[in-house]
């Protein structure tokens, strides 16, 4: 438990710039090395080459470059553009996700969980790499693909670190849209609205100073609302997709991480992209009003 609470604390002053991650439990750099005698909690890799020989307690996460595997990872190994080579004693306590690269297992590498893969053209495949090395150059994706994708890179972390730390409120909140659609639904038509006036109201009573700390309390809400509605709604639609193509049960980070992937591919659709979020922003307000947080069935339900 601890180390979670390291690794989403480093994640988050990671984003904000104010300490590097060596040393916290996390490696994050281009090339990554963990030797035989060596234990890592979490790797993550820019575009570049990780290699483990050693073991592994979390995850291996890559963007872009080359995963190696010939030791242990205790949860879960995850490629965007990144070819995944397994040697024969490697050991997957947990699942592995392949998108836009090649996936090379070796006879004897041991997967305990769920092998997910995306393959794609070697054209395809080259544009991942090139452009998850480069994206921080500017110079190898537009820059409307670039923001996207650090965009959708934002939200992983984001998503990882709500997992991490309310893995069961996510679950049941996700259960309850799935029970409740309807009335979570119509709880987020009425609580965008509400909040809209809320905001404009806020605007107005800035011209006498009062409104400033109001609005800024109500932007710190609406911001907490929709990270959490959002990556609940990663979990639900990750799911969905896991058992559309007939898996039984996702474990949270697989699930967030197939929803981000099918809502970022949605997102790249003009208006159809934007409706789509829409749509969903409503569901994610709902489902955070009416559970709470995802910590009762109905909070405006009479006791």
């Amino acid at each position: 438990m601890m180390n979670k609470r390291i690794f989403c604390l480093a994640i988050l002053f990671l984003l904000l710039g104010l300490i590097p991650l060596q040393g916290q439990g996390i490696v994050f750099k281009k090339n990554i090395i963990v030797e035989e005698d060596e234990t890592q909690d979490n790797v993550i890799s820019w575009g570049g080459e990780i290699r483990v020989e050693g073991r592994v307690t979390d995850s291996v996460i890559n963007f872009g470059g080359t995963i190696i595997i010939a030791g242990e990872v205790g949860k879960t190994v995850v490629g965007f553009g990144s070819d995944i080579i397994l040697h024969s004693t490697a050991r997957i306590e947990g699942d592995v996700l392949s998108l836009g690269g090649i996936l090379d297992k070796d006879p004897g590498a041991i997967i305990k969980g769920d092998t997910i893969y995306f393959g794609t053209s070697d054209e395809v495949s080259k544009f991942l790499k090139e452009g998850f090395a480069g994206v921080l150059g500017f110079s190898l994706l537009p820059l409307l693909i670039i923001f996207k994708l650090i965009t959708l890179v934002i939200w992983f972390i984001l998503a990882i670190i709500l997992v991490a730390i309310f893995p069961k409120q996510i679950s049941f909140a996700t259960n309850q849209i799935r029970t409740s659609f309807w009335p979570i639904f119509g709880t987020g038509i009425l609580s965008i609205i509400i909040f809209t006036g809320l905001i404009i109201f806020s605007v107005f009573l800035c011209f006498i100073l009062i409104g400033i700390p109001i609005l800024l309390a109500l932007v710190a809400i609406g911001i907490v609302i929709k990270i959490f509605g959002r990556v609940v709604i990663f979990y639900f639609l990750g799911d969905w997709m896991f058992k559309a193509f007939g898996g039984k049960q996702a474990s949270g980070l697989l699930a967030v991480i197939l929803g981000l992937l099918l809502f970022g591919l949605i997102g790249f659709i003009p208006v159809i992209g934007s409706l789509f979020s829409f749509v969903l922003s409503i569901i994610g307000w709902g489902v955070v009003i009416r559970t709470k947080f995802g910590s009762v069935e109905n909070w405006f339900k009479r006791k």
